[in-house]
Protein backbone atom coordinates (compact mmCIF):
# COMPACT_ATOMS: atom_id res chain seq x y z
CA UNK A 1 0.00 0.00 0.00
CA UNK A 2 1.30 3.67 -0.58
CA UNK A 3 2.19 6.13 1.50
CA UNK A 4 -1.25 8.14 0.60
CA UNK A 5 -2.79 5.04 1.08
CA UNK A 6 -2.20 4.45 4.13
CA UNK A 7 -2.75 8.31 5.21
CA UNK A 8 -5.88 7.94 3.89
CA UNK A 9 -7.21 4.63 5.72
CA UNK A 10 -5.80 6.36 8.90
CA UNK A 11 -8.04 9.34 8.72
CA UNK A 12 -10.47 6.78 8.22
CA UNK A 13 -10.03 5.17 11.25
CA UNK A 14 -9.51 8.44 13.01
CA UNK A 15 -13.08 10.23 11.75
CA UNK A 16 -14.44 7.16 12.74
CA UNK A 17 -13.20 7.14 16.53
CA UNK A 18 -14.31 10.43 17.04
CA UNK A 19 -17.78 9.55 15.70
CA UNK A 20 -18.13 6.80 17.82
CA UNK A 21 -16.89 9.08 20.91
CA UNK A 22 -19.39 11.94 20.09
CA UNK A 23 -22.39 9.41 19.90
CA UNK A 24 -21.09 8.06 23.59
CA UNK A 25 -20.80 11.22 25.14
CA UNK A 26 -24.49 12.41 23.48
CA UNK A 27 -25.87 8.90 25.14
CA UNK A 28 -23.78 10.06 29.10
CA UNK A 29 -25.07 13.40 28.69
CA UNK A 30 -28.76 11.91 27.51
CA UNK A 31 -28.40 9.56 30.32
CA UNK A 32 -27.60 12.24 33.06
CA UNK A 33 -30.31 14.21 32.11
CA UNK A 34 -32.87 11.77 32.06
CA UNK A 35 -32.26 10.27 35.59
CA UNK A 36 -32.85 14.27 36.77
CA UNK A 37 -35.83 14.67 35.40
CA UNK A 38 -37.23 11.22 36.60
CA UNK A 39 -36.25 11.98 39.91
CA UNK A 40 -32.91 9.43 40.34
CA UNK A 41 -30.02 12.17 39.67
CA UNK A 42 -28.14 14.37 42.10
CA UNK A 43 -30.19 17.01 41.54
CA UNK A 44 -33.15 14.95 43.38
CA UNK A 45 -30.97 14.56 46.66
CA UNK A 46 -31.51 18.05 47.75
CA UNK A 47 -35.25 17.90 47.72
CA UNK A 48 -36.84 18.25 50.92
CA UNK A 49 -38.78 15.30 52.56
CA UNK A 50 -41.85 17.25 52.17
CA UNK A 51 -41.94 17.67 48.89
CA UNK A 52 -40.75 13.93 48.08
CA UNK A 53 -40.39 12.94 44.47
CA UNK A 54 -41.50 10.56 42.02
CA UNK A 55 -45.47 9.32 41.33
CA UNK A 56 -47.12 6.79 42.70
CA UNK A 57 -47.65 3.51 41.11
CA UNK A 58 -44.87 4.59 38.52
CA UNK A 59 -47.59 6.22 36.04
CA UNK A 60 -45.82 9.05 35.38
CA UNK A 61 -47.53 12.64 34.15
CA UNK A 62 -50.37 11.21 35.36
CA UNK A 63 -53.38 12.97 37.63
CA UNK A 64 -55.44 11.75 39.72
CA UNK A 65 -58.96 12.79 37.47
CA UNK A 66 -60.99 13.54 40.89
CA UNK A 67 -61.59 12.59 44.33
CA UNK A 68 -58.43 13.43 46.60
CA UNK A 69 -55.02 14.62 44.64
CA UNK A 70 -51.93 12.73 45.93
CA UNK A 71 -49.98 16.21 45.68
CA UNK A 72 -49.27 18.08 49.13
CA UNK A 73 -51.38 20.23 49.99
CA UNK A 74 -50.16 24.25 51.49
CA UNK A 75 -52.59 26.25 49.82
CA UNK A 76 -55.75 27.79 51.25
CA UNK A 77 -59.27 27.07 50.49
CA UNK A 78 -59.91 30.56 51.86
CA UNK A 79 -57.64 32.62 48.72
CA UNK A 80 -55.22 34.32 48.51
CA UNK A 81 -55.24 35.99 51.59
CA UNK A 82 -56.55 33.34 54.27
CA UNK A 83 -53.75 31.37 56.52
CA UNK A 84 -54.46 27.82 57.43
CA UNK A 85 -53.37 27.17 61.18
CA UNK A 86 -52.54 23.83 61.97
CA UNK A 87 -51.80 22.00 65.23
CA UNK A 88 -49.58 18.80 65.68
CA UNK A 89 -48.97 15.96 68.47
CA UNK A 90 -51.81 16.09 70.54
CA UNK A 91 -54.56 16.17 71.60
CA UNK A 92 -53.52 16.99 75.03
CA UNK A 93 -55.49 17.22 78.01
CA UNK A 94 -53.66 20.22 79.01
CA UNK A 95 -52.88 22.02 75.93
CA UNK A 96 -55.74 21.49 73.07
CA UNK A 97 -58.04 23.01 75.55
CA UNK A 98 -55.93 26.33 75.75
CA UNK A 99 -55.60 26.61 71.68
CA UNK A 100 -59.65 25.95 71.23
CA UNK A 101 -59.70 28.57 73.41
CA UNK A 102 -57.22 31.06 71.75
CA UNK A 103 -59.52 29.76 68.63
CA UNK A 104 -62.54 30.58 70.12
CA UNK A 105 -61.35 34.32 71.05
CA UNK A 106 -60.35 35.03 67.87
CA UNK A 107 -63.47 33.31 65.57
CA UNK A 108 -60.24 31.46 64.11
CA UNK A 109 -60.61 27.79 62.60
CA UNK A 110 -57.46 25.51 62.58
CA UNK A 111 -56.67 21.87 61.22
CA UNK A 112 -55.44 19.53 64.17
CA UNK A 113 -53.12 16.84 63.07
CA UNK A 114 -53.42 13.63 65.93
CA UNK A 115 -51.76 10.96 67.23
CA UNK A 116 -53.91 7.49 67.21
CA UNK A 117 -53.74 6.77 70.78
CA UNK A 118 -53.62 10.12 71.34
CA UNK A 119 -57.19 10.51 70.61
CA UNK A 120 -57.99 6.86 71.53
CA UNK A 121 -56.88 8.53 75.06
CA UNK A 122 -58.76 11.33 74.55
CA UNK A 123 -62.69 11.33 72.80
CA UNK A 124 -63.99 14.13 74.80
CA UNK A 125 -61.02 16.75 73.36
CA UNK A 126 -62.17 15.18 69.89
CA UNK A 127 -65.53 15.88 69.99
CA UNK A 128 -64.70 19.31 70.94
CA UNK A 129 -62.45 19.95 67.96
CA UNK A 130 -64.87 18.78 65.98
CA UNK A 131 -68.30 20.54 67.39
CA UNK A 132 -65.96 23.73 66.96
CA UNK A 133 -65.79 23.58 63.16
CA UNK A 134 -62.37 22.71 63.12
CA UNK A 135 -60.55 19.75 61.11
CA UNK A 136 -58.55 16.56 61.52
CA UNK A 137 -55.73 15.41 60.61
CA UNK A 138 -53.84 12.16 60.41
CA UNK A 139 -50.53 12.38 61.75
CA UNK A 140 -49.93 8.62 62.49
CA UNK A 141 -50.06 5.99 65.36
CA UNK A 142 -46.23 6.57 66.52
CA UNK A 143 -45.29 9.81 64.83
CA UNK A 144 -42.21 7.70 63.59
CA UNK A 145 -40.03 9.97 61.41
CA UNK A 146 -38.00 7.55 60.05
CA UNK A 147 -41.55 6.11 58.38
CA UNK A 148 -40.45 6.87 54.71
CA UNK A 149 -37.44 4.42 55.05
CA UNK A 150 -40.10 1.75 56.15
CA UNK A 151 -42.25 -1.10 54.23
CA UNK A 152 -45.24 -0.07 52.49
CA UNK A 153 -47.09 -1.95 54.49
CA UNK A 154 -45.82 -0.51 58.16
CA UNK A 155 -47.14 3.11 56.44
CA UNK A 156 -50.10 1.71 55.55
CA UNK A 157 -50.87 0.20 59.20
CA UNK A 158 -49.52 3.87 60.46
CA UNK A 159 -51.32 5.70 58.42
CA UNK A 160 -54.46 3.87 58.21
CA UNK A 161 -54.71 2.72 62.30
CA UNK A 162 -54.50 6.41 63.62
CA UNK A 163 -57.07 7.17 60.91
CA UNK A 164 -59.68 4.80 62.68
CA UNK A 165 -58.66 5.74 65.84
CA UNK A 166 -59.40 9.38 65.53
CA UNK A 167 -62.41 9.10 63.64
CA UNK A 168 -63.62 6.26 66.52
CA UNK A 169 -63.05 8.78 68.92
CA UNK A 170 -64.37 11.84 66.79
CA UNK A 171 -68.00 9.55 66.45
CA UNK A 172 -71.31 11.13 64.77
CA UNK A 173 -69.49 9.98 61.28
CA UNK A 174 -66.94 12.51 61.79
CA UNK A 175 -64.18 12.27 58.86
CA UNK A 176 -60.14 12.93 59.21
CA UNK A 177 -59.76 15.31 56.10
CA UNK A 178 -55.88 14.98 55.98
CA UNK A 179 -52.73 13.25 56.30
CA UNK A 180 -49.48 14.82 57.71
CA UNK A 181 -45.75 12.32 57.61
CA UNK A 182 -44.13 12.57 61.27
CA UNK A 183 -41.33 15.15 60.01
CA UNK A 184 -42.60 15.79 56.80
CA UNK A 185 -41.70 11.81 55.64
CA UNK A 186 -43.77 11.62 52.99
CA UNK A 187 -43.30 8.58 50.53
CA UNK A 188 -45.19 8.48 47.31
CA UNK A 189 -46.85 5.24 48.59
CA UNK A 190 -47.88 7.08 52.07
CA UNK A 191 -49.72 9.88 49.46
CA UNK A 192 -51.11 6.84 47.42
CA UNK A 193 -52.51 5.56 50.46
CA UNK A 194 -53.81 8.48 52.08
CA UNK A 195 -55.64 9.95 48.93
CA UNK A 196 -56.81 6.65 48.24
CA UNK A 197 -58.81 6.75 52.03
CA UNK A 198 -59.90 10.20 51.40
CA UNK A 199 -57.30 12.27 53.42
CA UNK A 200 -54.88 14.93 51.61
CA UNK A 201 -51.43 14.86 52.36
CA UNK A 202 -50.36 18.02 54.18
CA UNK A 203 -47.36 19.81 54.19
CA UNK A 204 -46.38 23.39 56.03
CA UNK A 205 -45.00 26.26 55.05
CA UNK A 206 -44.00 28.16 57.96
CA UNK A 207 -42.39 26.32 60.84
CA UNK A 208 -42.56 28.22 63.93
CA UNK A 209 -39.74 25.94 65.71
CA UNK A 210 -42.74 26.27 69.05
CA UNK A 211 -41.64 22.22 69.18
CA UNK A 212 -38.56 23.29 71.03
CA UNK A 213 -39.38 26.65 73.19
CA UNK A 214 -37.64 29.06 71.61
CA UNK A 215 -39.80 31.59 73.32
CA UNK A 216 -42.92 33.19 72.77
CA UNK A 217 -41.21 36.26 70.52
CA UNK A 218 -39.33 34.07 68.31
CA UNK A 219 -42.56 31.84 67.85
CA UNK A 220 -44.52 34.88 66.52
CA UNK A 221 -41.22 36.12 64.71
CA UNK A 222 -40.86 32.86 62.76
CA UNK A 223 -44.82 33.68 61.64
CA UNK A 224 -44.19 37.66 60.38
CA UNK A 225 -40.69 36.41 58.95
CA UNK A 226 -41.59 32.98 56.87
CA UNK A 227 -45.78 33.74 55.89
CA UNK A 228 -44.47 35.11 52.56
CA UNK A 229 -43.28 31.18 51.81
CA UNK A 230 -46.86 30.08 51.77
CA UNK A 231 -50.12 29.99 54.07
CA UNK A 232 -50.30 26.81 55.82
CA UNK A 233 -48.36 27.08 59.66
CA UNK A 234 -47.11 24.43 61.69
CA UNK A 235 -47.87 25.10 65.38
CA UNK A 236 -48.54 22.33 68.40
CA UNK A 237 -50.79 21.24 71.32
CA UNK A 238 -48.59 18.18 72.28
CA UNK A 239 -45.06 17.06 73.24
CA UNK A 240 -44.30 18.73 76.12
CA UNK A 241 -44.87 21.93 77.65
CA UNK A 242 -47.18 24.26 75.24
CA UNK A 243 -47.38 27.12 77.24
CA UNK A 244 -45.31 29.47 74.36
CA UNK A 245 -47.50 28.52 71.74
CA UNK A 246 -50.86 29.10 73.03
CA UNK A 247 -48.99 32.69 74.08
CA UNK A 248 -47.77 32.89 70.37
CA UNK A 249 -50.92 31.79 68.74
CA UNK A 250 -52.95 34.51 70.38
CA UNK A 251 -49.88 37.41 69.07
CA UNK A 252 -50.23 36.10 65.74
CA UNK A 253 -54.25 36.06 65.50
CA UNK A 254 -54.09 39.13 66.58
CA UNK A 255 -51.84 40.28 64.16
CA UNK A 256 -53.28 38.19 61.37
CA UNK A 257 -56.74 39.83 62.34
CA UNK A 258 -54.91 43.50 61.91
CA UNK A 259 -53.03 42.18 58.56
CA UNK A 260 -57.20 41.86 57.10
CA UNK A 261 -55.89 37.88 57.08
CA UNK A 262 -58.65 35.40 57.96
CA UNK A 263 -57.60 31.78 58.59
CA UNK A 264 -59.27 28.80 56.44
CA UNK A 265 -58.33 25.42 55.77
CA UNK A 266 -55.92 23.78 53.39
CA UNK A 267 -57.32 22.98 50.01
CA UNK A 268 -58.67 19.03 49.63
CA UNK A 269 -59.28 18.68 46.00
CA UNK A 270 -59.29 20.25 42.72
CA UNK A 271 -60.57 20.73 39.76
CA UNK A 272 -59.96 18.07 36.98
CA UNK A 273 -56.17 19.51 35.46
CA UNK A 274 -56.04 22.19 38.24
CA UNK A 275 -53.60 22.50 40.70
CA UNK A 276 -54.07 22.22 44.34
CA UNK A 277 -51.18 22.28 46.06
Amino acid sequence: MGFWARMNEKGIRARAVVAASAVALAGTVWGVAGAVESGHGPAHQNVSRQKDAGTPGGQAGQRQPRGIPEGIAHASEGGAKAVNITIDDGPDPRWTPAVLDVLEKYDAKATFCMIGPQAKAHPDLIKKVVAAGHRLCDHTMDHDTGMDKKPVAYQEQQILDAKRLIEEAAGAGAKVDYYRAPGGAFTPDSRRIAAAHGMRPLGWNVDTKDFGRPGTAAIVDAVKRELGNGPTVLFHDGGGNRGQTVDALDQVLAWLGGQGRPTGFPVRTAPEGADAS
